[in-house]
């Protein structure tokens, strides 16, 4: 096999892995978008954008793309941006990860930081408008809008189809995550436009805007968003699964433990949302793991955090679900 040139030929064509031993009884599959070489799924989604800018001449070298971000969306760009020579400005907030944070820096990315909340007591809106006043500040500023721009869904015909070639047959099931409903919608779309009869699960967080709930307190990034993507059809969807944030965490540890897989608090919530389905024998369903767990460490691989932020109850919790196999029992 002769090399490819650079490290954006190595975005996509993950592997997919049957969850055997976590999901022994059931025919569950893992995307394993995590091994994309910036370490999520947003990978992709910044290697279309950014290219197809480029070549549609919405973008140059002289260009500053700027986007608000809570963690991967920033990474990956951050990866595609250095490599074609593009100055990048990201706008983040308090909830950012640690270890997210020095990925971005190590990336040189340049990074501003706000911390008023919005009405829903999150950041997203504060972020926005501080991308919104970058692009009256920096010349030739470039929003990749990835709550709007339709090459976000559109990445991920290729995703949907790697899976479907990979499996041999469209999967009864593929449940995604939410936060832009880029991958979400990609799938759904291609899955539909194909005849494919795949059913597509969004999987949203308590405390989320997304499907028209009470916005809440949410800490993990990512996950869920403060307000509605423009990018969303619910026609095209199933009725959404509701999480609980410390049912995601439950997700990541069992994940961890049977599988050997560390993953990010997005996956955790596919897993738990897994738990809750009756699949029939020979129905075959998909989940997207999303991101690597190394930027969790601190937080939903840390029992002291998981305390503080939610509790000794819910910590207690979590251990029974994840070590003595009891499923949670919140259902939404």
């Amino acid at each position: 096999m002769k090399p490819l040139q650079g490290i954006p030929s190595q975005i996509g064509n993950t592997g997919l892995i049957r969850l055997s031993h976590l999901f022994p009884e059931k025919e569950v599959y893992g995307k394993l978008e995590l091994m994309n070489p910036a370490g999520s799924i947003k990978d992709r989604t910044s290697k279309f954008v950014i290219e197809e800018s480029l070549r549609l001449g919405l973008i140059t070298k002289d260009s500053w793309i700027v986007e608000s971000t809570s963690g991967n969306m920033g990474i990956g760009l951050a990866q595609v941006c250095l490599y074609y020579g593009i100055k990048l400005r990201l706008v983040v907030d308090p909830f950012i990860n640690r270890q997210t944070l020095l990925l971005l820096k190590a990336y040189h990315a340049e990074i501003e930081m706000v911390n008023e909340k919005d009405q829903g007591g999150s950041y997203l809106n504060t972020r926005i408008k501080r991308v919104q006043e970058l692009l009256q500040e920096l010349p030739n500023a470039f929003w990749t809008r990835q709550y709007e721009n339709e090459l976000n869904p559109l990445t991920h015909h290729q995703t949907a189809k790697e899976i479907v070639a990979q499996l041999g047959i469209a999967p009864d099931y593929i449940l995604a995550a939410t936060s832009t409903c880029g991958t979400l919608m990609g799938l759904a779309s291609y899955c539909h436009e194909n005849r494919k009869g795949t059913k597509v699960i969004p999987v949203d967080a308590q405390g989320s805007v997304i499907f028209g709930g009470n916005p809440g307190k949410r800490v993990i990034p990512g996950f869920g968003a403060s307000r509605k993507s423009s990018l969303l059809d619910t026609n095209i969807l199933e009725p959404p699964l509701i999480m609980e944030e410390w049912e995601s965490i439950v997700g990541c540890k069992k994940l961890l433990d049977r599988e050997a897989i560390l993953a990010g608090g997005s996956t955790g919530a596919l897993v738990s949302a897994i738990d809750k389905m009756d699949l029939v024998p020979g129905q075959k369903a998909v989940i997207i793991l999303c991101d690597r767990g190394e930027r969790y460490l601190e937080t939903i691989y840390s029992e002291p955090w998981i305390e503080k932020t939610y509790g000794k109850d819910v910590l207690t919790k979590i251990n029974q679900a994840v070590y003595e196999d009891l499923v949670p029992e919140t259902v939404c």
